[in-house]
């Protein structure tokens, strides 16, 4: 059975996710945004299964925060039900405050030295072949993270040798360095978001800077050229379509192999508005221009999200890579 989410009412956090002003005190002041009325194609799985029971358990076990339940990820029924969980590494809060997202915002809580090490055991638990580790933005700290990246890429190749690892990370902007930390202990996938198109930054992600992001990406190839690199963008956000067509460009010229497109979905009505639902046939041309434009690997449609099917996606890249010798 298929079941319809409310995703602005009805959160799977429960109560644990407390009021939006308390997890978004700098949007509380702002007037409540138009909410669209979802279309026919956004359908998703509500969470509950047996299997599911289990990954939260494991997760509530080790004290872990996920990125499935803190940016209210549509997908959170499915992936959990396979067992398939995001961990979100250095806390629940992130000092930006992009108009997107729906992560806690404020001053985070001091690093948790034994995380890696719970990341990793609970990865091995969950017999993950490939885990998804991202973080929120930590720019309190003098690296961003970097080396607690490490920390848990380490942990996890220790814990689990045969499990590939993506990791989805912050710009790490004005840190230098930090780059290097993270690219050095060698995840086989480097993912770091764009979000959205540059003429949407200053409302959509001000904390940000499109060029730096993307230099990112293209530094991670120039440093070590056998790790995949990804990137995603939302749409929806009022973006037009050359827009896109040009970042996808972009992407291509700093040699970034996977791309994600999916739909923004409004977390509140205190957060940005959705401007448009895009349709599947939009998504399926998108996906087409891309693979044309020489992206190995390109997921888009409604519900795609970074870390969605990224096992799968992994072992298709891999098999592309190959191919093309």
């Amino acid at each position: 059975m298929t079941v319809v989410l409310d995703l602005l009412h009805d959160d799977p956090r429960g109560p644990r996710a407390g009021k939006d002003g308390a997890r978004h005190p700098e949007k509380a002041h702002r007037p409540d945004k138009p909410v669209l009325r979802k279309p026919a194609w956004i359908r998703v799985k509500a969470p509950g299964s047996p299997k599911w029971a289990e990954t939260n358990r494991i997760v509530r076990e080790h004290n872990l925060v996920t990125v499935c339940e803190e940016a209210g990820c549509p997908n959170l029924g499915e992936c959990w039900d396979r067992k398939h969980a995001t961990f979100m590494i250095m806390g629940d809060t992130c000092t930006r405050a992009c108009a997107f997202c729906n992560v806690r915002t404020g001053i985070p809580a001091p690093l948790d030295a034994a995380e890696p090490a719970k990341v990793a055991d609970a990865t091995a638990k969950l017999a993950l072949e490939h885990v998804v580790v991202t973080s929120v933005d930590r720019d309190d700290l003098a690296d961003g993270g970097a080396e607690h990246f490490a920390a848990t890429i380490r942990a996890i190749r220790a814990a689990s040798p045969t499990t590939t690892i993506e990791v989805l990370t912050p710009d790490f902007l004005r840190k230098q360095g930090a780059l290097e930390i993270v690219v050095a202990a060698r995840p086989d996938v480097f993912n770091h978001n764009l979000e959205t198109v540059p003429s949407n930054y200053l409302a959509v992600r001000p904390g940000a800077r499109y060029f730096h992001s993307l230099r990112l990406l293209q530094r991670v190839k120039e440093i070590d050229p056998t790790i995949f690199t990804k990137s995603g963008i939302m749409v929806g956000l009022g973006e037009r379509r050359n827009e896109v067509l040009q970042l996808m460009d972009d992407l291509r010229a700093a040699d970034v192999d996977f791309l994600t497109i999916g739909q923004y979905l409004q977390p509140t009505r205190k957060h940005h508005e959705v401007m448009a639902f895009v349709t599947p046939q939009e998504f399926s041309a998108y996906e087409t221009v891309a693979y044309a434009k020489g992206f190995l690997m390109v997921s888009a449609s409604p519900l795609t999200r970074s870390s969605h099917h990224a096992g799968e996606d992994f072992a298709k890249l891999k098999a592309r890579r190959a191919a093309l010798g």
